[in-house]
């Protein structure tokens, strides 16, 4: 699915609640990285955001890099609750139990990937990998394209049931194409990265189906 197409799906979909359950699934962000995950413009999600603010269903934390949002406990019952009557009302619970299943299949195999991507082996001993092998990094990436083939018809059976899942096909696939270009970071180091993605869809799933890790 083309990011153009699933901004139009996006909009069917409450733009509040695609805020708020992106604060659900991926933590405290800032509106920046919101944009990353929910497709939504910067000035939309800033508008969400006050609003969802008065509301006291999220609030506004400062640090020392850009000032970030995450949920009160209001707001993480109140996206509790909105994300299942969406998921009631698009009679979507059947298809996505389904999916979830097969995605629990390809996890481990993530994980593996991951700490393959982080560590090496060598003569017996195992060190952080230093990038400094750009044979073992192809080798690594060749299998996370491999694994990325077999997600992307999980993830078309999401978008199906639900279109706001489509984001995450889209946010896969330009951080692998990333990391094949050489910003490595968009392995396992960035926000916007293959395994933070892969980690907020799995959030994703848990929330949707009211189920706990």
């Amino acid at each position: 699915m083309s990011g153009k197409g699933f901004e139009v799906d996006a909009m069917s979909t409450d733009a509040k609640l695609l805020v708020l359950h992106a604060l659900r699934c991926a933590g405290a962000a800032s509106p920046t990285r919101l944009h990353g995950v929910t497709g939504l413009d910067e000035s939309d999600i800033e508008s969400e955001l006050i609003d969802l603010g008065a509301e006291g269903l999220v609030t506004r934390i400062s640090g020392g890099g850009m000032p970030c949002w995450l949920l009160t406990d209001a707001g993480r019952a109140a996206d509790a609750e909105r994300i299942t009557d969406e998921l009631t009302s698009a009679n979507a619970r059947g298809a996505v139990e389904a999916a979830f299943d097969r995605f629990l299949v390809l996890n481990p195999e993530l994980l593996d990937l991951c700490a393959a991507w982080q560590l090496r082996t060598v003569d017996g001993i195992v060190n952080a990998n230093d990038h400094s092998d750009p044979a073992y990094d192809s080798r690594v990436l060749d299998r996370f394209a491999d694994l990325d083939r077999r997600a992307a018809p999980v993830c078309a059976e999401l978008s199906a049931a639900l279109p706001r899942f489509g984001r995450y096909r889209d946010r896969l696939a330009g951080a692998l194409g990333r990391a094949a270009s050489g910003a490595l970071e968009y392995v396992t180091d960035s926000t916007a990265s293959y395994h933070t993605v892969w980690a907020e869809l799995h959030e994703d799933l848990l929330a949707t189906l009211g189920m706990r890790r």
